[in-house]
C-alpha cells in the first residue's frame, strides 16, 4: 500500500519502519526534518503532498494541537477514498470534529490510538484500540498487522480514544501507588529491592510493575512515554470526565503531582520519574536520575 507517516518520534519512527519492512511504500513527514530518518522510507515536502500520494495517510502526533494544526494542512491534497489513521492520543470530541470535516471530502478517518510504548512499537507488538467504520478498520489491518500484534475495534469514531484514556488512567493509577509505596516502605528502611520483590510474588503484581520494575532498579528514566505527554494524557482524561460529568478525584491529585514534577524539570524524562519526586518530598537519597543510550 502507498501510505504517508506523519509524525516519526519515540513511536511513529518504528511504527513507519515496520510498515517500510513488511515491503509498503512509505512516505514520512515530521516538524524537525532531521527526526525523519527512519530505514526503508522516503521524505515528503509536506503533509498535503503526502495525503496526494497516498493511499493512507498514518499520524502519530503529540498532542491535539498538533494533530488539528496537521490535518488542516493536510486538507488540500486530500482525495475521495483516502483512510487517515490517527495513533496520536488527543481529545476524542476534537478526533470526533476532524472526521466528520474529512468525511466532506470523501476520506474516512479512523481514531487508532496504541498501547506498548517504545519497545512494543520496535518490536511490532503494539495494540491498537480502533473507532470508525468497521469497513473501514478492516481496509487497514494490513497496516495493523506490520506494527502490532492485536486490534481491538471499539465501536465509532472517537471511541478508540476514549478506550485509550480510560486505560492510561489506570496505567497512571497503578504506577502511582507503586511508587507511594516504595517511598513509605524506604523511609521505613526497606529497600526499593526488597519491595519490588515482594510485590513480584503477590497479587500486588502487575503488567505496570513488571514493566517499569527493571528500570526503577536500575534509576534508569530514558524516555520510554515521556512524564510530560502523560501529563497532557491526564489533562485530556479530566478534559473528557468533566464532559461527560464523571468524577475523577484521585486522578485530580496525581495531576498535581505531574504537574509539579514537570516544573521541576522532569517533562522529557519517562513518567517512571515521579519517584524521585517522591522521594525528594520524603527527604530520601533519591540517588542520579541516569539515561541509557539509545
Amino acid at each position: 500500500m502507498e501510505i504517508c507517516f506523519l509524525g516519526t518520534g519515540i513511536m511513529g519512527a518504528p511504527m513507519a519502519a515496520n510498515l517500510a519492512r513488511a515491503g509498503h511504500t512509505v512516505r514520512v513527514w515530521n516538524r524537525t526534518r532531521g527526526k525523519a530518518e527512519v530505514p526503508g522510507t522516503v521524505w515528503v515536502d509536506s503533509p498535503a503532498a503526502g495525503a496526494r500520494s497516498a493511499q493512507v495517510v498514518w499520524m502519530c502526533l503529540s498532542d491535539t494541537a498538533a494533530v488539528e494544526a496537521v490535518a488542516g494542512e493536510m486538507l488540500a491534497g486530500v482525495q475521495p477514498g483516502l483512510i487517515v489513521a490517527d495513533s496520536s492520543t488527543i481529545s476524542p470530541r476534537a478526533s470526533r470534529e476532524l472526521a466528520a470535516r474529512f468525511a466532506e471530502r470523501g476520506a474516512a478517518w479512523v481514531d487508532c490510538p496504541v498501547t506498548g510504548s517504545r519497545k512494543g512499537a520496535e518490536a511490532g507488538e503494539l495494540v491498537f484500540i480502533a473507532g470508525g467504520e468497521p469497513a473501514t478498520v478492516e481496509a487497514l489491518q494490513p497496516l495493523f498487522q506490520a506494527m502490532g500484534k492485536r486490534v481491538f475495534h471499539i465501536g465509532d469514531n472517537g471511541m478508540g480514544l476514549s478506550t485509550k484514556l480510560a486505560m492510561n488512567l489506570n496505567i497512571a493509577l497503578i504506577y502511582q501507588g507503586l511508587i507511594e509505596g516504595l517511598v513509605l516502605a524506604e523511609k521505613s528502611g526497606v529497600t526499593a529491592e526488597q519491595m519490588l520483590e515482594i510485590i513480584a510474588a503477590t497479587m500486588l503484581r502487575s503488567g505496570v510493575s513488571d514493566y517499569k520494575a527493571p528500570f526503577i532498579a536500575r534509576r534508569d528514566f530514558t524516555a520510554n512515554f515521556p512524564l510530560r505527554l502523560m501529563l497532557k494524557d491526564i489533562r485530556l482524561m479530566l478534559d473528557h470526565a468533566r464532559e461527560l460529568r464523571v468524577k475523577l478525584p484521585a486522578l485530580e491529585t496525581v495531576e498535581e503531582v505531574y504537574a509539579v514534577a514537570e516544573e521541576e524539570g522532569l517533562g522529557e524524562l519517562d513518567y517512571a520519574a515521579t519517584l524521585t519526586l517522591l522521594e525528594k518530598w520524603a527527604a530520601l537519597p533519591g540517588g542520579d536520575v541516569t539515561l541509557a543510550a539509545d
